[in-house]
């Protein structure tokens, strides 16, 4: 670790959400650098950010010579790099596992079929309307936390949190998929072990901080 940590997010990115909110429950300062995803055709696609990214997406952590991809190896990234504050995965190889199972629920099975680049390519080549394209992401938002909703209320080690009581590297990645939920308007009280950990979270600090309407580039009302 070198110098100041560089992250690249965007404020409504969710994966970018949950890896503040790791670097926020860690207590680790950062330099935030927006990339807006729609501007310009999207400044993802720009040359200046493919040589930080060739997959042009976000988020992206730079600590010092190092690049890190992908949001969930930032979060490890981060656990490893610093032991010395709040862990995000637990000790016990059999607590690891689950929440790595459930934040990976979210950030390989729910969250890249409503991610950004997919409801483009619905709109653009598949000619989905705004309505269809809704449905699209509720359904399989439902799809996932449907199956998060049984693996969390009917387990013992469900705390406060997705994993006991203190938040994890699970809830970093429950509580922007949540934030999604409600924007495609997906019923929640469907789901409420899910709601009442994703209550437990936002009255966290870290968590507020993090939030997509407290990022300076969040459009200013």
């Amino acid at each position: 670790m070198t110098g100041t940590l560089t992250l690249y997010g965007y404020w409504r990115s969710s994966a970018a959400y949950r890896v503040r909110i790791a670097l926020n429950l860690k207590g680790v300062e950062y330099e935030n650098k927006p990339v807006h995803l729609l501007r310009d055709g999207g400044e993802q696609h720009a040359q200046a950010f493919r040589e930080v990214n060739p997959q042009q997406l976000i988020p992206v952590l730079v600590d010092g010579d190092r690049v890190i991809r992908q949001s969930l190896a930032i979060i490890e990234y981060l656990d490893d790099a610093y032991p010395e504050t709040t862990r995000l995965l637990p000790i016990a190889a059999r607590d690891r596992a689950r929440v790595r199972a459930l934040a990976q629920m979210v950030a390989c099975d729910i969250h890249p079929l409503g991610n950004l680049r997919v409801l483009q390519y619905l709109e653009r080549k598949l000619k989905a309307s705004e309505s269809q394209r809704q449905t699209w992401s509720r359904h399989w938002i439902e799809a996932g936390f449907d199956a998060m909703e049984s693996m969390l209320a009917g387990n013992h080690s469900t705390g406060v949190f997705c994993e006991g009581d203190a938040p994890s590297i699970a809830d970093c990645c429950l509580v922007p998929q949540t934030y999604n939920a409600r924007r495609f308007e997906v019923p929640m009280e469907k789901y409420p072990t899910i709601a009442r950990i994703d209550a437990a979270c936002r009255e966290l600090d870290a968590f507020r901080r993090a939030a997509p309407e407290a990022q300076p580039d969040a459009p200013k009302s």
